[in-house]
Protein backbone atom coordinates (compact mmCIF):
# COMPACT_ATOMS: atom_id res chain seq x y z
CA UNK A 1 0.00 0.00 0.00
CA UNK A 2 1.44 3.24 -0.89
CA UNK A 3 2.26 5.70 1.64
CA UNK A 4 1.60 8.78 -0.68
CA UNK A 5 -1.85 8.24 -0.57
CA UNK A 6 -3.47 8.84 2.77
CA UNK A 7 -7.34 8.70 1.67
CA UNK A 8 -8.97 7.16 -1.13
CA UNK A 9 -12.41 8.23 -2.22
CA UNK A 10 -14.56 5.61 -3.57
CA UNK A 11 -18.36 6.00 -5.31
CA UNK A 12 -20.62 3.68 -7.29
CA UNK A 13 -22.36 4.82 -10.26
CA UNK A 14 -25.03 3.12 -12.11
CA UNK A 15 -27.55 5.70 -14.53
CA UNK A 16 -27.57 8.90 -12.82
CA UNK A 17 -25.87 11.11 -15.10
CA UNK A 18 -26.24 13.92 -14.26
CA UNK A 19 -25.90 13.03 -10.30
CA UNK A 20 -22.76 11.60 -10.95
CA UNK A 21 -21.29 14.76 -12.85
CA UNK A 22 -22.04 16.79 -9.99
CA UNK A 23 -20.57 14.36 -7.66
CA UNK A 24 -16.89 14.60 -9.73
CA UNK A 25 -16.95 18.23 -10.30
CA UNK A 26 -17.33 18.47 -6.70
CA UNK A 27 -14.95 16.07 -5.54
CA UNK A 28 -12.26 17.80 -8.32
CA UNK A 29 -13.25 21.14 -6.36
CA UNK A 30 -12.75 19.67 -2.80
CA UNK A 31 -9.15 18.11 -3.50
CA UNK A 32 -7.52 20.05 -5.71
CA UNK A 33 -4.03 19.96 -4.94
CA UNK A 34 -4.34 17.26 -2.62
CA UNK A 35 -1.62 14.86 -3.72
CA UNK A 36 -2.68 12.81 -0.91
CA UNK A 37 -5.92 11.64 -1.97
CA UNK A 38 -6.97 9.66 -4.94
CA UNK A 39 -10.64 9.48 -6.33
CA UNK A 40 -12.20 5.89 -7.69
CA UNK A 41 -15.52 5.41 -9.37
CA UNK A 42 -16.81 2.22 -10.70
CA UNK A 43 -19.72 2.07 -12.96
CA UNK A 44 -22.31 -0.83 -12.66
CA UNK A 45 -23.30 -0.75 -15.89
CA UNK A 46 -24.71 2.24 -16.90
CA UNK A 47 -26.29 2.69 -20.42
CA UNK A 48 -26.91 6.58 -20.06
CA UNK A 49 -23.88 7.86 -20.21
CA UNK A 50 -22.51 7.54 -17.12
CA UNK A 51 -19.59 5.33 -18.17
CA UNK A 52 -18.10 6.84 -20.59
CA UNK A 53 -18.29 10.49 -18.59
CA UNK A 54 -15.73 8.83 -15.70
CA UNK A 55 -13.89 7.45 -18.17
CA UNK A 56 -13.27 10.91 -20.09
CA UNK A 57 -12.25 12.48 -16.24
CA UNK A 58 -8.56 12.51 -15.61
CA UNK A 59 -8.54 13.22 -12.43
CA UNK A 60 -10.72 10.04 -11.42
CA UNK A 61 -9.53 6.39 -11.53
CA UNK A 62 -12.38 4.69 -13.09
CA UNK A 63 -13.54 1.11 -13.49
CA UNK A 64 -16.25 0.59 -16.00
CA UNK A 65 -18.18 -3.14 -15.59
CA UNK A 66 -20.19 -4.64 -18.10
CA UNK A 67 -23.33 -5.20 -15.85
CA UNK A 68 -25.15 -4.29 -12.59
CA UNK A 69 -23.56 -6.16 -9.94
CA UNK A 70 -25.33 -3.92 -6.91
CA UNK A 71 -23.15 -3.35 -4.21
CA UNK A 72 -20.32 -5.87 -4.92
CA UNK A 73 -19.36 -2.93 -7.64
CA UNK A 74 -17.96 -1.30 -4.73
CA UNK A 75 -15.47 -3.98 -3.87
CA UNK A 76 -13.81 -3.62 -7.58
CA UNK A 77 -13.26 -0.06 -5.70
CA UNK A 78 -11.87 -1.10 -2.46
CA UNK A 79 -9.46 -3.22 -3.94
CA UNK A 80 -7.61 -0.63 -5.72
CA UNK A 81 -7.80 1.47 -3.22
CA UNK A 82 -3.97 2.50 -1.90
CA UNK A 83 -5.00 5.06 0.40
CA UNK A 84 -4.53 4.16 4.22
CA UNK A 85 -8.42 4.95 4.58
CA UNK A 86 -11.28 5.07 2.34
CA UNK A 87 -14.26 7.32 2.00
CA UNK A 88 -17.16 5.22 0.89
CA UNK A 89 -19.67 7.52 -1.10
CA UNK A 90 -22.89 7.00 -3.36
CA UNK A 91 -23.11 8.65 -6.97
CA UNK A 92 -25.16 11.40 -5.32
CA UNK A 93 -23.69 11.49 -1.91
CA UNK A 94 -20.31 14.57 -1.44
CA UNK A 95 -18.84 15.83 1.31
CA UNK A 96 -19.58 19.52 2.67
CA UNK A 97 -15.70 19.98 2.88
CA UNK A 98 -12.39 18.87 3.16
CA UNK A 99 -11.37 20.21 6.75
CA UNK A 100 -14.20 17.89 8.28
CA UNK A 101 -12.67 14.70 6.62
CA UNK A 102 -8.59 15.85 7.58
CA UNK A 103 -10.38 16.17 11.19
CA UNK A 104 -11.46 12.40 10.68
CA UNK A 105 -8.38 11.54 9.62
CA UNK A 106 -6.77 12.95 12.87
CA UNK A 107 -9.43 11.05 14.60
CA UNK A 108 -8.27 7.52 13.71
CA UNK A 109 -4.87 8.34 13.70
CA UNK A 110 -5.19 9.49 17.31
CA UNK A 111 -7.17 6.11 18.60
CA UNK A 112 -6.20 2.73 16.57
CA UNK A 113 -9.43 0.91 18.21
CA UNK A 114 -11.45 3.14 15.75
CA UNK A 115 -12.17 1.24 12.69
CA UNK A 116 -15.28 3.61 11.14
CA UNK A 117 -16.34 7.28 11.51
CA UNK A 118 -19.60 7.60 10.68
CA UNK A 119 -20.68 11.02 8.86
CA UNK A 120 -23.67 13.16 9.63
CA UNK A 121 -25.96 12.88 6.37
CA UNK A 122 -28.37 15.33 5.13
CA UNK A 123 -30.62 16.68 2.04
CA UNK A 124 -29.04 19.56 0.43
CA UNK A 125 -31.23 21.61 2.06
CA UNK A 126 -29.56 20.52 5.60
CA UNK A 127 -32.65 18.44 6.70
CA UNK A 128 -31.16 15.70 8.79
CA UNK A 129 -31.87 11.98 6.91
CA UNK A 130 -31.66 9.91 10.35
CA UNK A 131 -32.06 6.89 10.95
CA UNK A 132 -32.06 3.61 13.13
CA UNK A 133 -27.85 3.31 12.27
CA UNK A 134 -26.92 6.49 13.79
CA UNK A 135 -27.25 7.96 17.42
CA UNK A 136 -28.91 11.09 17.43
CA UNK A 137 -26.74 13.84 18.94
CA UNK A 138 -24.28 16.04 18.67
CA UNK A 139 -21.40 15.10 19.90
CA UNK A 140 -18.57 12.25 19.01
CA UNK A 141 -19.60 9.47 20.00
CA UNK A 142 -19.56 5.38 19.64
CA UNK A 143 -22.29 4.11 16.79
CA UNK A 144 -23.50 0.43 16.50
CA UNK A 145 -23.90 1.25 12.61
CA UNK A 146 -23.23 3.69 9.70
CA UNK A 147 -24.78 5.23 6.36
CA UNK A 148 -22.79 3.92 3.37
CA UNK A 149 -23.35 6.82 1.62
CA UNK A 150 -21.18 8.67 4.23
CA UNK A 151 -18.78 6.82 6.23
CA UNK A 152 -14.43 6.34 6.03
CA UNK A 153 -13.03 2.80 7.21
CA UNK A 154 -9.23 2.00 7.63
CA UNK A 155 -8.24 0.02 4.38
CA UNK A 156 -6.88 -2.87 6.58
CA UNK A 157 -9.61 -3.34 7.92
CA UNK A 158 -12.19 -3.52 4.71
CA UNK A 159 -9.50 -5.73 3.34
CA UNK A 160 -9.39 -8.02 6.10
CA UNK A 161 -13.15 -8.23 6.34
CA UNK A 162 -13.39 -8.52 1.98
CA UNK A 163 -15.50 -5.49 1.83
CA UNK A 164 -19.42 -5.35 1.32
CA UNK A 165 -21.18 -9.07 1.44
CA UNK A 166 -21.32 -9.30 -2.50
CA UNK A 167 -24.49 -11.30 -2.64
CA UNK A 168 -26.37 -9.07 -0.95
CA UNK A 169 -26.76 -6.92 -3.96
CA UNK A 170 -28.68 -3.90 -2.19
CA UNK A 171 -29.52 -3.57 1.74
CA UNK A 172 -28.12 -4.65 4.99
CA UNK A 173 -24.42 -4.24 3.37
CA UNK A 174 -23.70 -1.68 6.13
CA UNK A 175 -24.94 -4.11 9.00
CA UNK A 176 -23.05 -6.87 7.85
CA UNK A 177 -19.90 -4.51 7.42
CA UNK A 178 -20.88 -2.96 11.24
CA UNK A 179 -20.66 -7.03 12.14
CA UNK A 180 -17.49 -7.75 11.09
CA UNK A 181 -15.74 -4.53 12.26
CA UNK A 182 -17.07 -5.19 15.59
CA UNK A 183 -15.56 -9.06 15.81
CA UNK A 184 -12.69 -7.99 14.44
CA UNK A 185 -12.15 -5.87 17.60
CA UNK A 186 -12.73 -2.49 16.33
CA UNK A 187 -15.02 0.54 17.17
CA UNK A 188 -17.07 2.63 15.12
CA UNK A 189 -17.72 6.36 16.14
CA UNK A 190 -20.13 8.79 14.45
CA UNK A 191 -18.84 12.57 14.41
CA UNK A 192 -21.77 15.04 13.85
CA UNK A 193 -19.24 17.76 12.21
CA UNK A 194 -18.46 15.55 9.29
CA UNK A 195 -21.23 16.20 6.71
CA UNK A 196 -22.07 14.39 3.68
CA UNK A 197 -24.45 15.69 1.61
CA UNK A 198 -26.96 13.38 0.54
CA UNK A 199 -29.62 14.39 -3.08
CA UNK A 200 -31.17 11.08 -3.32
CA UNK A 201 -34.12 9.65 -1.83
CA UNK A 202 -34.31 6.30 -0.63
CA UNK A 203 -37.76 6.03 -0.45
CA UNK A 204 -37.97 6.55 -4.15
CA UNK A 205 -36.54 3.13 -5.17
CA UNK A 206 -38.94 0.34 -6.71
CA UNK A 207 -40.99 -1.13 -3.82
CA UNK A 208 -40.25 -4.20 -4.70
CA UNK A 209 -36.51 -3.57 -3.93
CA UNK A 210 -37.35 -2.20 -0.91
CA UNK A 211 -39.29 -5.63 0.16
CA UNK A 212 -36.90 -8.26 -1.55
CA UNK A 213 -33.43 -7.50 -0.45
CA UNK A 214 -34.55 -6.48 3.36
CA UNK A 215 -36.04 -9.62 3.81
CA UNK A 216 -34.02 -11.95 2.46
CA UNK A 217 -30.73 -10.17 3.64
CA UNK A 218 -32.07 -9.70 6.94
CA UNK A 219 -32.83 -13.40 7.86
CA UNK A 220 -29.08 -13.89 6.28
CA UNK A 221 -27.64 -11.84 9.02
CA UNK A 222 -30.10 -12.96 11.84
CA UNK A 223 -29.59 -16.70 10.89
CA UNK A 224 -25.29 -15.96 11.21
CA UNK A 225 -25.17 -13.76 14.14
CA UNK A 226 -27.54 -14.43 16.66
CA UNK A 227 -27.53 -17.90 18.58
CA UNK A 228 -30.45 -20.03 17.87
CA UNK A 229 -32.89 -19.02 20.52
CA UNK A 230 -32.62 -15.42 20.05
CA UNK A 231 -32.25 -16.05 16.15
CA UNK A 232 -35.57 -17.72 15.96
CA UNK A 233 -37.45 -15.08 18.04
CA UNK A 234 -36.08 -12.40 15.34
CA UNK A 235 -37.13 -14.66 12.09
CA UNK A 236 -40.65 -15.07 13.91
CA UNK A 237 -41.16 -11.18 14.36
CA UNK A 238 -39.17 -10.60 10.89
CA UNK A 239 -41.99 -12.72 9.30
CA UNK A 240 -44.63 -10.39 10.57
CA UNK A 241 -42.91 -7.18 10.50
CA UNK A 242 -41.65 -8.08 6.72
CA UNK A 243 -45.39 -9.20 5.54
CA UNK A 244 -46.83 -6.11 6.99
CA UNK A 245 -44.12 -4.15 4.78
CA UNK A 246 -44.84 -6.15 1.55
CA UNK A 247 -48.33 -5.28 2.06
CA UNK A 248 -47.95 -1.38 2.20
CA UNK A 249 -46.14 -1.91 -1.08
CA UNK A 250 -48.43 -4.79 -2.33
CA UNK A 251 -45.31 -6.64 -3.27
CA UNK A 252 -46.79 -9.98 -1.78
CA UNK A 253 -45.30 -12.45 -4.02
CA UNK A 254 -41.89 -10.60 -3.62
CA UNK A 255 -41.74 -11.00 -0.31
CA UNK A 256 -42.53 -14.54 -0.16
CA UNK A 257 -39.63 -14.55 -2.64
CA UNK A 258 -37.32 -13.07 -0.36
CA UNK A 259 -38.52 -15.22 2.28
CA UNK A 260 -37.58 -18.28 0.65
CA UNK A 261 -33.72 -17.37 -0.25
CA UNK A 262 -33.65 -16.05 3.15
CA UNK A 263 -34.40 -19.29 5.00
CA UNK A 264 -33.11 -21.97 2.92
CA UNK A 265 -29.92 -20.37 1.45
CA UNK A 266 -26.84 -21.63 3.51
CA UNK A 267 -25.18 -19.34 5.40
CA UNK A 268 -21.90 -20.04 7.49
CA UNK A 269 -22.57 -19.31 11.29
CA UNK A 270 -20.42 -16.69 13.27
CA UNK A 271 -22.66 -15.78 16.47
CA UNK A 272 -21.72 -12.46 17.65
CA UNK A 273 -20.68 -12.58 21.24
CA UNK A 274 -23.00 -10.98 23.88
CA UNK A 275 -21.23 -7.77 24.33
CA UNK A 276 -21.58 -7.13 20.47
CA UNK A 277 -25.26 -8.06 20.39
CA UNK A 278 -25.88 -5.68 23.36
CA UNK A 279 -23.63 -3.03 20.87
CA UNK A 280 -25.72 -4.03 18.04
CA UNK A 281 -29.39 -3.88 19.84
CA UNK A 282 -30.74 -1.28 17.35
CA UNK A 283 -30.42 -3.86 15.15
CA UNK A 284 -32.26 -6.56 17.33
CA UNK A 285 -35.34 -3.77 18.29
CA UNK A 286 -35.69 -3.40 14.70
CA UNK A 287 -36.87 -7.49 14.19
CA UNK A 288 -38.42 -7.39 17.20
CA UNK A 289 -42.00 -7.72 17.10
CA UNK A 290 -42.08 -6.74 20.63
CA UNK A 291 -40.59 -3.90 20.20
CA UNK A 292 -42.31 -2.68 17.06
CA UNK A 293 -45.89 -3.16 19.11
CA UNK A 294 -44.89 -0.76 21.84
CA UNK A 295 -42.50 1.18 21.25
CA UNK A 296 -42.93 4.96 21.66
CA UNK A 297 -44.17 7.15 18.80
Amino acid sequence: MSSAIKLSIVFLNFNKLSETQYTSETLKKLCIGRQDIEIIAIDNGSVDGTAEFLQAQPHIISTLLPDNTGIAGYNKGFIQAKGEFILVLDDDSCPINIASIDAVLKRFDQNPKIGVIAAHIQSPNQTPQWSWHLPKTNQFEASPFFIGCGFIIRNTLFRTINGYPEDFFLYQNEVAVSFQVGLQGYDIFYDPQFMIVHRGIPSQRPGWRRVFYPTRNTLWLIRTYYPPLQASYMIVSRLIIGFVRATMFSEIKTYFQGLKEGLIHPVEKNTLPHHLRQRFSPFFKQNSLLHHIFRRT
